[in-house]
C-alpha cells in the first residue's frame, strides 16, 4: 500500500532519473477519476434512492425486507418499523432492512 511518503519518494526518484512528476501523477489521477466515476458515484446514487424509499414509507404500506419477508407496516419508531407478517404476528425490523414497497411500479 502506498502512503504519502512512499509516493513522494517515487516522485523524487523519477525526477532525479529524468522522468517528470506529471508523467507519473497523470495516470494515477486518471485512475482515481475512473474509480470515482465507476464505483463511488453509482453507490451514492443507490444509497440515496434507498434512503428516499425508506423515508417515503408510511403506516399501512406493504413492504418486502432484504430477507424476503413480506408485511404491512403497522408503526414506525425512530430507526425501526413494526410490520404485520400475517396470522396475528408482528415483527420489528430496522428501516434499512426494507428492500422495496410491494406494488410500487415506479421502478
Amino acid at each position: 500500500m502506498l502512503n504519502l511518503s512512499s509516493i513522494a519518494a517515487i516522485i523524487i526518484a523519477q525526477s532525479e532519473t529524468g522522468g517528470s512528476a506529471l508523467g507519473f501523477l497523470l495516470p494515477i489521477a486518471v485512475l482515481g477519476g475512473l474509480f470515482y466515476l465507476l464505483l463511488v458515484m453509482p453507490q451514492r446514487r443507490r444509497a440515496k434512492k434507498a434512503q428516499e424509499l425508506r423515508d417515503s414509507i408510511d403506516v399501512g404500506d406493504e413492504v418486502r425486507t432484504i430477507g424476503g419477508i413480506y408485511g404491512i407496516v403497522r408503526s414506525e419508531d425512530g430507526e425501526t418499523f413494526t410490520i404485520d407478517i400475517g396470522g396475528g404476528s408482528t415483527m420489528r425490523i430496522a428501516k434499512r432492512a426494507v428492500a422495496d414497497r410491494v406494488g410500487d411500479d415506479s421502478e
